[in-house]
């Protein structure tokens, strides 16, 4: 087994036993995932990990805000694709 599919292997396995979807805990996945981030990559760029972006969800505040403004630009015509 190559380093790269054993970083790929070691990351999975993390992810799936981690992640907070799954119970985990969202501080000790964040801070595991960067740790496995600070590994050293292969030369190939191709072979490398599909990095995780942590998304964090709007308020219901900023989601009204978004709707207002949504509303007073009313002189555009909506995107045809979203």
């Amino acid at each position: 087994m190559s380093a790269d599919e054993d970083l790929r292997r070691r990351r999975r396995d993390f992810i799936r036993a981690h992640h907070p979807d799954r119970g985990g805990d969202p501080g000790q996945f964040i801070a595991g995932l960067a740790r496995l981030e600070r590994e050293p990559e292969s030369s190939e760029p191709e072979s490398s990990p599909v990095r995780v972006v942590i998304r964090v969800d709007l308020t219901w505040r900023m989601r009204l805000t978004g709707a207002r403004r949504r509303l007073l630009r009313h002189d555009r015509t909506p995107r045809r694709v979203r």
